[in-house]
């Protein structure tokens, strides 16, 4: 084990703030999970854990700069040269307790008949680097897996009006989902639990889909409002009558005035796509006047009236 200031970077006046930004910065550059093709990186992230034990903690940083413990933070014995001390004893004046596992503390830190609590750097790498740190520290902890992602296409009709479809997720599972009625093109729905498993917590992860809404050659998008067109014969379009016009939901029958011409159009109320907040858009039906192909009649009264 090297010298602890050393392996922080540190002189030995540097102040507490010093230290601890110091450990921040190092831990970060040495820390396994951004050096994850070294293969001695745990062992320099866990020399730094120990030295920033040391040097980090005011009592054993005292003791070290005194040389009653060494830099692995086991006692030096000292004293009147043949003597040492036993466990639980005396060393150069200096008394030394060890706590559960021999771990040894000077008076006053943890294990010893003092009251505080003794050093732990885990708030510090809690608020690095959160649960890797501490699987780093050798307490692993379960970790949700990855979140995986698919694309599914939808037909607008299914996008306006809902329903279920099963759908093969990216791992191969087939499921039953739910299209909420109104769901949008680019929306991104997220699946829980549908993903994959870890095999050691058990815990399953998240899949998230995102609605494609394919394009229908009937319908024109317009917000929440939709547009279409519809031939019309001249007779029809001359005369008026009732017209058949497609919707999400099937045809319906409308009557359109005679002559009726193709810069109208018509609106059908509340059979659009369905908006925010409940909130349903129109069908804008725009006509397109269909001339017959050859009509004797027609072409001698349009001369007629051309007269």
């Amino acid at each position: 084990m090297r010298d602890p200031y050393q392996v922080l970077g540190v002189a030995r006046g540097a102040s507490d703030a010093e230290i601890k930004k110091a450990f921040r910065r190092r831990a970060k550059e040495l820390h396994p999970d951004r050096n994850r093709e070294d293969p001695k990186a745990q062992d320099r992230f866990s020399e730094l854990n120990t030295a920033y034990e040391i040097v980090g903690d005011e009592t054993k940083r005292k003791q070290f700069d005194r040389g009653e413990i060494d830099a692995e933070g086991k006692p030096k014995f000292q004293g009147f040269e043949g003597m040492g001390a036993g466990r639980g004893g005396r060393s150069g004046g200096f008394e030394f307790n060890f706590g559960q596992g021999g771990a040894p503390f000077g008076r006053g830190s943890a294990g010893g008949s003092g009251g505080d609590a003794g050093f732990d750097a885990s708030d510090i790498f809690s608020s690095l680097f959160g649960e890797a740190s501490r699987r780093a520290r050798g307490k692993p902890e379960p970790q949700k897996p990855p979140e995986q992602s698919f694309t599914l296409e939808v037909t607008l009709v299914q996008a306006a009006t809902g329903g279920t479809r099963r759908v093969k997720l990216p791992g191969g599972r087939e499921v039953e989902i739910t299209i909420p009625e109104g769901v949008s093109d680019g929306k991104v729905m997220r699946l829980r639990g549908l993903g994959q498993t870890d095999p050691f917590s058990g815990e399953a992860g998240d899949v998230m889909m995102t609605i494609k809404v394919k394009p229908d050659p009937r319908f024109t998008i317009d917000g929440k409002d939709l547009r279409t067109r519809v031939a019309v014969p001249l007779a029809k379009a001359v005369l008026g009558g009732p017209l058949h016009v497609p919707t999400l939901t099937g045809a319906v029958e409308m009557t359109i005035p005679p002559m009726t011409g193709s810069a109208k159009q018509f609106r059908l109320r509340g059979k659009g796509l369905k908006g925010e907040k409940g909130a349903v858009g129109d069908l804008f039906v725009a006509i397109d006047i269909e001339m017959p192909a050859e009509d004797a009649e027609l072409t001698a009264l349009m001369k007629a009236r051309g007269d």
